[in-house]
């Protein structure tokens, strides 16, 4: 009997916020067809209230200057602040009164009906994807999901700002990285070696490719990624499906994979880069023995305008 009437106090608030969103449309008077990656959706013209579903996402819309009102956010940890908001942009988020709309990655419709969205933008991959309650949502307000992976954070800025009427603003904030690129091009040495993007998780090691967003900022500098054999690819890149952004590498398998490439960390403490050179199989690499060894930051392993900018400062503190 409980489960019941919780049930229908969901539902009832979900009509009631479907209400209100179409009331809001409604008083803006026009919507546009928006093609995303869960479909085709009606979207307001010039929402005012957009809730967020996805941390990562949040980063990009703030980079178009979208109206969040509320935003997922991850549980803290060294790459986040207090409330679970990418350090990157978390103080962008609240000078904008951007309130954390949960934490954790089970998603919370009665917070998301509180919040009165007019529009709800998702993400369609990874840990916090919202295609799995794609319905629930798309029937509290207008919903559009795109994947994050796979893809420059450029070019779904651009998309987000496409859908949401603010491609200017998503210009503007592409025109600014790519005059940043130029300046740190030109101050940084690339040292004439190629390049491996990783992670250090302890199993398998994802190496972020060319098709990476971690990737494609290196190679607009001039850095060329270093291919991995596909020989050499761990059983567990398959388990990513379609994925052409990371490949793993198994731990033993790094001197061969990596040879003579400059190595980049995304996502890593000081600490934790030293702990990994420290390893056995990682100290017979030739860029440990150099000095190759080059940190992007914790806030690399998401990228936005806000963490690609902070990247560009890293690398030029570090190469110029």
């Amino acid at each position: 009997m409980l489960r019941a009437v919780l049930a229908a106090l969901v539902a009832a608030a979900v009509l009631t916020a479907c209400g209100s969103a179409q009331e809001t449309a409604g008083a803006s008077g026009e919507t546009r067809a928006v093609q995303h990656d869960a479909g085709t959706t009606e979207v307001p013209v010039a929402p005012k209230r957009i809730v967020s579903m996805s941390v990562t996402m949040t980063g990009h819309l703030l980079a178009c200057e979208a109206p969040v009102v509320a935003s997922q956010a991850t549980p803290p940890s060294p790459m986040t602040d207090a409330g679970g908001f990418f350090k990157q942009w978390g103080q962008v988020a609240s000078q904008r009164g951007v309130q954390v709309l949960y934490q954790g990655f089970e998603a919370d419709l009665e917070k998301v009906v509180e919040f009165r969205p007019d529009l709800i933008v998702g993400s369609a991959s990874g840990q916090d994807s919202s295609a799995k309650i794609y319905d629930q949502l798309k029937a509290i307000a207008p919903t559009v999901l795109y994947r994050y992976d796979n893809t420059t954070w450029q070019d779904l800025t651009t998309k987000l700002g496409r859908a949401l009427g603010l491609e200017a603003n998503a210009s503007k904030a592409i025109a600014a990285y790519d005059q940043k690129v130029a300046q740190v091009k030109g101050a940084v040495r690339t040292g004439g070696k190629e390049a491996v993007v990783v992670r250090d998780n302890n199993t398998d090691i994802p190496v972020f490719t060319a098709e990476s967003a971690q990737g494609a900022l290196l190679a607009s500098l001039g850095f060329t990624l270093h291919a991995i054999d596909p020989s050499l690819a761990a059983a567990s890149s398959k388990e990513g499906g379609n994925r052409k952004d990371i490949v793993n590498v198994a731990q033993e398998n790094v001197v061969k994979a990596f040879g003579d490439s400059s190595v980049f960390f995304a996502g890593h403490s000081a600490e934790q880069i030293s702990a990994t050179q420290a390893k056995p199989l990682w100290k017979d690499l030739p860029a440990v023995a150099d000095k190759r060894v080059y940190d992007l930051g914790l806030e690399s392993f998401r990228i936005d305008y806000f963490s690609a900018s902070a990247i560009l400062d890293r690398i030029q503190q570090q190469l110029a």
